[in-house]
């Protein structure tokens, strides 16, 4: 097992959750947290409670870093209406995790290292910038010599994900649009977010 997988399950076990909604979760085998005292349970504080929800939506959007998911919510924040569903729209605009709803790619770790080495176009134009922000009406399609890989052709044929309905997708020309932007009711995630108490997590 290499390091990285190790990291991700170490992930999921000490949030206590499947986080991805993968069918080989660790917790399967060890439902606890890693180390020495994973096993004991502890009462939550209400700004533990707070930190477990802020750390299960960043790792959930392939282990933001704090920077990156702290300047996220401060643009949330800044937009008129309710900053939590900002949050959740700014988050879902990232081009990785549109490649990662698509069933394009198995994994939101394995559509950053696709982006990254050139293998998608936005409306015509190669992008190898996994937070690069979709807009309403951008055309994401996967380059013609890229569509052969076994990876993506594995994943699409085993899809382990349901594509959102705000995607419009053509599976042969492996071509979808991103028709809106999501309200958090809307996104289909595999396990319960809480992004209010992220919210109140920063506003402290």
């Amino acid at each position: 097992m290499t390091k990285r997988i190790q990291a991700k399950n170490k992930i999921c076990r000490r949030l206590g959750v499947n986080l991805w909604g993968r069918t080989k979760s660790p917790l399967a085998r060890r439902d606890y947290a890693p180390g020495q005292h994973g096993q004991k349970r502890r009462k939550m504080s209400d700004y533990a409670l707070q930190l477990a929800a802020k750390q299960k939506l960043k790792k959930y959007y392939a282990n933001m870093t704090e920077k990156q998911f702290r300047r996220v919510y401060e643009e949330a924040s800044s937009l008129r209406g309710d900053t939590a569903e900002n949050l959740i729209g700014l988050l879902e605009r990232r081009l990785d995790i549109a490649i990662f709803r698509l069933n394009i790619v198995p994994s939101i770790f394995a559509a950053r290292q696709f982006i990254n080495h050139g293998h998608l176009t936005v409306n015509g134009r190669r992008v190898n910038i996994p937070s690069y922000r979709l807009s309403e009406g951008d055309e994401i399609q996967v380059r013609e010599r890229s569509r052969e890989m076994p990876m993506v052709l594995e994943s699409m044929q085993q899809p382990e994900r349901d594509i959102p309905e705000y995607y419009s997708f053509e599976p042969k020309a492996m071509k979808a649009t991103f028709a809106r932007v999501p309200k958090f009711a809307d996104v289909p995630y595999p396990v319960q977010m809480e992004p209010n108490l992220v919210i109140e997590y920063y506003s402290r």
